[in-house]
């Protein structure tokens, strides 16, 4: 366990953006599983643009790498433009 003041104070900020990016993450999951999951191909347009947002919040904060967010992003774009082909 820490001994200075610093240290321990620095283990309860970590301990507390664990938890907060941890809520984020899982959260933009269970947004995109919900997408991924939805057949109406208007819900799926207007809902879109939302999770797109979060994916990209994952990035900035550092969640997730960017290449990763462009990878989900790309994905869910095909599968948009693909239903209305």
């Amino acid at each position: 366990m820490a001994n200075h003041s610093a240290t321990k104070k620095d283990v309860r900020q970590a301990a507390k953006r664990r938890d907060r990016n941890r809520y984020y993450g899982k959260t933009t999951r269970n947004a995109i599983r919900g997408l991924k999951a939805n057949t109406d191909q208007k819900a799926y347009t207007e809902q879109l643009p939302d999770v797109v947002s979060m994916i990209d919040k994952l990035a900035k904060r550092g969640i997730i790498h960017k290449n990763k967010a462009a990878n989900l992003k790309s994905k869910l774009a095909k599968k948009a433009n693909k239903a209305t082909a």
